[in-house]
């Protein structure tokens, strides 16, 4: 995490802290509470962590500039679907699209609006080998089935000439809870691999073959930090805070390309000149098209009902939508998110107008 991104955060958690927001403590059960309003508060959120901080700071910028208080708790994509489908939420967040079945199971019907996109990083712990290693999408769902069980491999070794990879043996680290991060992994792989698009398949959670659980993108970096020889996955951020390594992966052009802001912002953009105009953004950008992309990059996405109940809370809803689309994207680079494709987001700024309920 560079040390802009890093003072950042800092400075915005202690804003939100004066304000109610932030991440909640668990209950005695271990479950996330629900997302209760504070004194003052305009709005509630809750979802995805890994958009927390970039939505900490387009919040605390817009309490500054409009007065409007949003509440955001960040307790993870399931925790804010359930939460939007309850209705003890304005508006939800999450790092994976709602499921036809999630969708079905909601108060009213969900709109999906994208807010900025990240890359899901491949990481690994090989003291010896200081050469970014290339891995392609078929080792990589090879090496997370147990297939592949030696880093020195013939086929690692193919694709990583003169590196002098060692005898060690791959060990898996995954995420032990429903996490968006494994749903974006997950469904990489199921694009590049047939057998792994049979089973474990794609989703929040999943039953994985092989390999060890650890809680949250800080919890499987940690992991990988102490244990020679582990690969797994995790959003960028996580791998450049603790000085991890990460793979170049090949895409859908044949290109070995790292994770960055750019690599995913290349990812979007093939995909969103591609978009129908009945899209409702539940998309996929993993193995998009380009010389230029990164192949495991996805949207986060916030869920909002079509029809708000409350009409002067629709109406905040809708100009913060607005703001975002407007002036938030201006920030996503300075916190290592990539911001939407231009022609996306004039796209997104009608489908805000449709949003009911407001005046």
């Amino acid at each position: 995490m560079t040390l802009r991104r890093t003072a950042t955060i800092a400075v915005v958690a202690m804003v939100l802290s004066a304000c109610g927001g932030g991440s909640p403590s668990r209950t005695a059960s271990g479950d996330a509470p629900h997302a209760t309003a504070g004194a003052g508060v305009d709005l509630t959120g809750a979802g995805a962590t890994f958009p927390y901080p970039i939505y900490s700071k387009w919040f605390s910028d817009y309490a500054q500039e409009t007065g409007v208080r949003i509440n955001y708790q960040s307790i993870g994509s399931g925790g804010g679907i359930r939460q939007l489908s309850e209705g003890t939420v304005d508006f939800g967040a999450s790092d994976a699209p709602m499921s036809d079945d999630e969708l079905a199971k909601a108060k009213s019907p969900v709109m999906h609006f994208p807010t900025v996109i990240g890359a899901v990083a491949v990481t690994y712990n090989l003291p010896a080998v200081t050469t970014p290693i290339r891995l392609s999408g078929d080792m990589l769902a090879d090496m997370f089935l147990g297939h592949i069980t030696k880093w020195n491999d013939s086929r690692i070794r193919a694709a990583n000439p003169g590196v002098a990879l060692p005898a060690a043996d791959v060990l898996v680290v995954h995420r032990a809870e429903a996490s968006g991060t494994t749903y974006i992994f997950s469904d990489y792989l199921s694009a590049v691999s047939p057998e792994w698009a049979r089973a474990p398949g794609k989703g929040k959670e999943l039953s994985w073959p092989v390999g060890i659980g650890a809680k949250g993108n800080e919890g499987v970096a940690g992991q990988v930090k102490q244990t020679p020889g582990a690969i797994a996955y995790v959003e960028l951020a996580y791998a450049e805070q603790n000085h991890l390594p990460t793979a170049r992966i090949e895409n859908a052009s044949g290109a070995f390309v790292a994770p960055s802001m750019e690599s995913a912002t290349a990812a979007a953009a093939g995909v969103a000149e591609r978009l129908p105009n009945n899209t409702d953004y539940r998309i996929s950008i993993v193995n998009a098209p380009g010389a230029d992309a990164y192949p495991i990059a996805s949207f986060t996405w916030l869920l909002v009902y079509r029809t708000q109940r409350d009409a002067t809370k629709a109406k905040k809803l809708k100009d913060f939508l607005h703001w975002y689309l407007h002036s938030g994207e201006g920030s996503a680079a300075s916190l290592d998110y990539a911001p939407l494709p231009d022609a996306m987001r004039t796209r997104l700024d009608a489908r805000v107008d449709s949003v009911g309920g407001g005046t």
